[in-house]
């Protein structure tokens, strides 16, 4: 039976264009979705850009333009990288789009009026680029951000606070309710760290300048930037304006985040849709840092790669495979140019790219270019319906390597049959059409697999393999019917052998 599925990615900052370390993140949200369409279910995927507060307001002023400005101009560089790289995301949201300003401001009226909010002054180390508070503690040697590795600001303004201390057992009861609202399991663990050492009180809005939303209760406030964002994934579904539509979707939420923003995601934000009167969202799974040479990406170490340049040289393809199936979600995963050239020429030239090659060629030359039926005895039947609850299994756990890995399975267990049976060497006739049927069936089934990871190839192979539409256009269906089972492929069409679909690259 279908099922909502609500995919978020973090919107993202405007004070520099987008990375491969931001366009990793993307890339994991979008092949998710593209799975949950895939089998059937009803996805609403969002992503979008984060445009206020002031970090935003000084990169406008070092450019000599207004926020205004500066954020129409930098939104458009997300929203063009993630359509030059395929994203399929259903909805851009701006933090500065009017519906979001009317969504924020219901939302904190809510939480205030529900007596969750307090007036106050409040005095701390400020890191501009976190937009976040830090103690003492926290910092590293010499006054610096423990992520940003920059010299924080000590700040001192009035407040307002949310009573973040009074849903301590809120949130440990709802964490024991829910074991898989928080994934992998470390960050679920780190989540639970900081909620059990103890919550302070935070400060929600700012007095020092006013590129924000108005505080409804108190127009001489804004609200501070992180309790104005995470509502953005509320606003996209109708929150303040389409109560049917946010009912319909909420809490059905998949966010996808990086670690450096668990505690926000995964500690204040349930908090805030508990104070409001909400669900918490559904699942939270915190990925780790896709880094450079051991480090994490960033402007100020000038070690940022433009995801869009990168895939003009090397295929949009092997790069969303290589993001997805090298780097473990939720463990760092460290970047290299040879790793995905030997990626790509191990799995997708190789494996992938041949097995097309051989079976497509040996098709037209030995039964005239016409796909022989599969037969439901076949030793790949058993193979394949093994890797298909693996592949399933891993994509309901948001383990995209996994469901890879396990894809990748059935090609090499299809390459090894061919192997061993050799119907190049075959007359024509019952035996290498029964050989070759089996290795179309395969190739049907690892097109669906591998759709959600590098979707040009998967739909070039179906193609290729004389079906019409695409992947896409065939929902999966329950574990035992629709496409993504054996035999469903009843030969016939004609198979087109064609150039060499992944040619093998040199460094």
């Amino acid at each position: 039976m279908a099922e909502r599925y609500f995919q978020t990615t973090p919107i993202f900052y405007v004070n520099d264009r987008p990375h491969l370390g931001t366009a990793y993140t993307v890339v994991v949200a979008d092949a998710l979705a593209r799975w949950h369409r895939l089998i059937g279910d009803d996805v609403f995927f969002l992503t979008g850009t984060d445009e206020y507060g002031l970090k935003v307001a000084r990169a406008a002023a070092e450019r000599g333009l207004s926020p205004k400005a500066w954020v129409d101009e930098a939104s458009e560089w997300f929203r063009k990288a993630w359509a030059e790289l395929g994203i399929t995301n259903d909805a851009f949201i701006r933090t500065t789009d009017p519906e979001h300003e009317v969504a924020v401001r219901e939302f904190i009226q809510t939480v205030h009026d529900n007596g969750h909010i307090y007036k106050g002054e409040y005095a701390g180390w400020y890191c501009v680029s976190c937009e976040n508070y830090y103690t003492d503690e926290e910092l590293l040697e010499g006054q610096r951000c423990p992520i940003h590795e920059r010299a924080v600001e000590w700040l001192t303004e009035e407040n307002y606070f949310f009573r973040l201390s009074s849903f301590t057992d809120a949130l440990l009861e709802w964490y024991a309710a829910h074991p898989q609202a928080v994934l992998p399991a470390s960050r679920r663990n780190e989540a639970l760290g900081l909620i059990r050492q103890g919550l302070e009180d935070i400060s929600i809005t700012r007095t020092n300048f006013d590129w924000g939303v108005r505080v409804p209760f108190d127009e001489q406030h804004v609200v501070y930037v992180w309790f104005d964002a995470l509502v953005n994934y509320m606003t996209a579904v109708g929150y303040g304006v389409d109560p049917a539509r946010f009912a319909s979707w909420w809490p059905a939420v998949h966010h996808l985040v990086g670690k450096d923003i668990v505690k926000f995601h995964c500690v204040w934000w349930p908090a805030m849709c508990m104070a409001a009167g909400l669900e918490p969202p559904h699942t939270v799974v915190a990925h780790g840092w896709l880094l450079v040479g051991g480090t994490k990406m960033s402007k100020s170490r000038a070690n940022q790669i433009d995801p869009v340049e990168l895939a003009g040289e090397v295929g949009l393809d092997p790069l969303r495979y290589h993001l997805l199936r090298d780097v473990t979600l939720g463990a760092d995963g460290d970047f290299t140019y040879e790793g995905l050239i030997g990626r790509y020429n191990a799995d997708l030239a190789n494996n992938l790219g041949n097995l097309l090659a051989r079976v497509s060629t040996v098709v037209t030359s030995k039964c005239e270019g016409v796909a022989p039926p599969p037969s439901a005895e076949a030793r790949l039947a058993g193979v394949a319906a093994e890797v298909i609850a693996a592949a399933r299994d891993a994509w309901a756990r948001s383990a995209p390597h996994e469901a890879l890995e396990a894809t990748w399975q059935l090609i090499r267990e299809t390459n090894a049959e061919l192997e061993a049976r050799e119907p190049w060497k075959l007359p024509p006739g019952d035996e290498v059409a029964a050989v070759l049927g089996d290795a179309l069936e395969a190739l049907r089934l690892t097109a669906l697999l591998a759709y959600p990871a590098i979707p040009d190839s998967a739909l070039e192979i179906w193609r290729r393999l004389g079906f019409s539409g695409s992947p896409a256009d065939h929902g999966a269906g329950e574990p035992t019917s629709g496409v993504l089972a054996w035999g469903l492929g009843e030969g016939g069409q004609v198979v087109e052998k064609g150039d060499p679909l992944f040619p093998r690259r040199q460094l």
